[in-house]
């Protein structure tokens, strides 16, 4: 099993290339199953979670290779409409096939997701909405099972904000026939790259990125190109190391439209920011300041992004209050910064982080995706070697990040 090796103490300088967003590609590709024609999609991180999907859709029948960034993607009537356990184990995100599936094919058996070490993600929210649409859906040996001869329109209200839920309803309903709205949608900007793929294909979607999604259902979709946003996440991930580390990075490929949160909390720790239309400029040459955050739904300061600036807290000057809104296990990558030397309390859902002058380097484990990128930030601080166990967490969600990293002066290998 792979492990980083990290020795803390070098700053940051140089130039990297932003990957596209893992949040986004996934349904992106998980919509091409509407189509029968080729669906071609840009700017593919090279990613675990892409090669589960794509595994995934191979699996059901359909015609998904990736050549460079690019993935070529069409799929026949003649799939096998079924997800099952061994491929939806792995990533939770396997359940954005049950809408296009559903819409496209009216029969199919999706597996439960399995356990997710951050906490609970229940998919209540999509067999809800998808039942309002006239689906019939039972529970049994674990799977999903959803029959509709064809969706229609109906007037949906999650009770919670669910990411997932909009792009699986979204998907279901532009193929429905009538209208269909969404209501306490997600607001993300993969949400937004979702429904801008769709209407390339012919779909009728009017107000992703707000509140409140319409969508008037077609008979049929058609094949079309796209590109992935950028990783509004990977990007600041970036930024972080280098508040915390200190140097001059510039980002290139980069959205800095949908990064404000996150920016506002970094220049409030000191970091020095410039942005242009695709990339940005971070500049850091003293100690962080504190910053307090909570996280929420978008556009409020990510959960994503929590670990990571909390990595930037541990050795900023001061104290700050961390607060976690939206999965009720994400402070699991605590007791690892505190390994290196980090004084941080939990306390229910908040976390009291006092700044220290020096972490110091020693055997840590990844306990999830965007805690293992804190870990690395909180590595390229500590005095001497850090090793990080368990990286396959990491490779799920960043593109080689160890070799950016390195290119930017990090002192990093992968052990394998």
């Amino acid at each position: 099993m792979d492990k980083l090796s990290i020795t803390g103490g070098a700053e940051l300088h140089g130039e990297v290339q932003i990957s596209g967003a893992k949040n986004a590609a996934l349904p992106i590709l998980c919509a091409g199953l509407l189509t029968a024609d080729e669906v071609r999609i840009g700017n593919v991180p090279k990613l675990r979670d892409v090669a589960t999907t794509l595994k995934l859709l191979q699996h059901m029948g359909a015609q998904a290779e990736m050549t460079g960034a690019e993935v070529r993607l069409a799929t026949p009537d003649s799939i096998t409409p079924e997800a099952t356990y061994d491929l939806v184990k792995t990533m939770r995100a396997s359940i954005l096939v049950l809408g296009p599936l559903l819409a496209r094919f009216g029969d199919v058996r999706v597996s439960l997701p399995g356990g997710c070490a951050i906490g609970q993600r229940p998919v209540d929210q999509h067999i809800k909405g998808m039942q309002a649409m006239g689906a019939e859906i039972t529970i049994e040996h674990g799977y999903i099972h959803a029959r509709a001869k064809r969706l229609h329109g109906a007037r949906i209200v999650t009770d919670m904000v669910t990411v997932t839920g909009t792009e699986n309803l979204m998907m279901a309903a532009v193929l429905a026939e009538g209208e269909t709205v969404l209501e306490n949608a997600a607001r993300e900007p993969e949400v937004v790259d979702l429904a801008n793929l769709l209407i390339k294909m012919g779909a009728r979607i009017e107000g992703a990125g707000s509140e409140r999604i319409v969508i008037q259902g077609v008979d049929k979709l058609h094949g079309a190109t796209h590109d992935v946003m950028p990783d509004r996440i990977e990007t600041g991930t970036f930024l972080c190391a280098v508040a915390a580390a200190r140097g001059d990075v510039l980002l290139h490929g980069a959205a800095p439209d949908t990064l404000g949160a996150t920016l506002e909390k970094l220049r409030e720790a000191g970091l020095q920011i410039e942005a242009g239309d695709d990339w940005l400029r971070a500049r850091m040459t003293q100690r962080p300041h504190a910053v307090s955050l909570r996280t929420a739904p978008y556009p409020l300061f990510a959960t994503d992004m929590q670990a990571q600036l909390m990595a930037v807290n541990s050795i900023a000057d001061g104290t700050s209050v961390v607060t976690e809104t939206i999965f009720e296990n994400r402070f699991m990558h605590v007791q690892e910064l505190n390994r290196l030397g980090a004084d941080i309390v939990i306390d229910g859902h908040t976390a009291i982080v006092k700044g220290v002058t020096q972490l110091s380097g020693a055997t840590v484990m990844a306990t999830d995706l965007r805690a293992s990128a804190g870990l690395v930030i909180a590595a390229l601080v500590a005095d001497g070697e850090t090793l990080i166990d368990r990286i396959y967490h990491l490779d799920r969600g960043y593109d080689q990040m160890e070799v950016k990293l390195r290119a930017l002066g990090a002192n990093i290998q992968r052990v394998h």
